[in-house]
């Protein structure tokens, strides 16, 4: 993989498509960011991308993002200063100003969020995130991990309210920011985990820009090459095609800030006859036959791919009769540690797995 050293007009499909990619089915459809990520990108110049080593040990370091449940995020479109809002407000809160942003998640309309206000605020963006794919839950960062608190976070709406949240911990931080998320609509746009350089070079996982890059950038050659790109996609990023059928049924609710609810997809083809079930809070958290044995669980990735072009579906959009890729992706290391599952494994999620790796599923 080769780094992205800056971020312009071109690259913005190629970023929606990988960060659809990685966002497991949540995090929002990253059409909406890539559209002002490119409005601000021609008033400004393109985005610079820099490596966390290069960072300053003094320097701050800010990620912004969107909250709430991706199925609002259809209707509730962000007015498009909500984000700098709250990023400026933090500021306020610091006193000092940002030197550089940073993406809470690899996926979904956060990997293009952060690209808008970095151009807005003419400031680099850095090459990675806190998750390597995207969480439901603030708290599910590598930087509750290194111990990098989320307070002070600032959180801003379209109407042009903006609050400042400080907490015991990071779960803390996830509970009321997700009641007020509530009360702005089911959407909120936010900034949060303010690092120092020295903080950012522990908390980083590293390269995802690069790679939602990347991974864009391949669907797009093989849908110009008329080819599904999960073949290239599991040899490349070591996938695993776990299923191929047709969504049956869709069981989704919002409740709690939280898309939540239950996918019965139909085998095709090869898995004629058999059946799965997909669970999810905003992402795909576990793939299940139907006598509940498990074919991939949280922390692993588990993306869902149209049959036909390969372009990943969310958890919003999807619906009956859609004919898809069930595919399997392994996740950072870091979240395969005892801290790691403790944050997102299958059992802080209730679900009735202990969390065994994908490839030995």
């Amino acid at each position: 993989m080769k780094p992205l050293k800056q971020i312009t007009l071109d690259d913005m499909g190629h970023i929606a498509l990988g960060g659809a990619f990685l966002g497991t089915g949540g995090g929002g459809d990253p059409y909406i960011g890539k559209l002002m990520a490119e409005q601000a990108i021609r008033a400004t110049g393109p985005v610079q991308v820099i490596d966390v080593d290069d960072l300053a040990d003094d320097a701050l370091v800010v990620p912004v993002a969107m909250m709430g449940a991706p199925t609002v995020m259809l209707e509730k479109l962000p007015r498009g200063d909500e984000a700098i809002s709250a990023l400026r407000a933090l500021e306020a809160v610091l006193g000092r100003k940002a030197d550089a942003i940073f993406t809470i998640e690899a996926g979904g309309l956060n990997s293009t969020i952060p690209i808008a206000v970095a151009a807005t605020a003419g400031l680099p963006i850095v090459d990675g995130d806190g998750m390597g794919r995207a969480f439901p839950e603030l708290q599910m960062v590598s930087m509750t991990m290194a111990g990098v608190s989320a307070c002070p976070m600032t959180m801003a709406d379209e109407k042009g309210n903006a609050i400042t949240l400080n907490t015991v911990d990071n779960l803390s931080t996830e509970k009321f920011a997700r009641s007020i998320t509530v009360e702005m609509g089911g959407a909120g746009l936010i900034a949060l985990y303010p690092m120092t350089g020295v903080e950012a070079k522990k908390a980083t996982l590293r390269g995802s820009m690069s790679l939602i890059h990347d991974i864009g950038k391949i669907v797009q050659e093989e849908q110009a090459a008329n080819r599904n790109c999960a073949q290239r996609l599991g040899r490349e990023l070591k996938g695993i095609r776990l299923f191929e059928g047709r969504v049956m049924d869709v069981d989704r609710r919002t409740t709690g800030g939280f898309a939540r609810g239950t996918a019965i997809i139909q085998g095709l083809d090869s898995f004629e006859g058999r059946e799965i079930r997909l669970h999810f809070q905003n992402e795909f958290l576990v793939a299940e036959t139907d006598d509940g044995t498990a074919l991939a669980t949280t922390p692993d990735l588990i993306c869902l791919l149209d049959l036909e072009t390969g372009v990943p579906i969310t958890t919003e959009t999807m619906g009956y009769g859609f004919r898809v890729i069930v595919f399997g992706l392994p996740c950072d290391p870091a979240w395969r540690s005892d801290h790691g599952l403790q944050l997102v494994g299958p059992r802080y999620f209730g679900y009735e797995h202990d969390y065994v790796p994908i490839e030995d599923l």
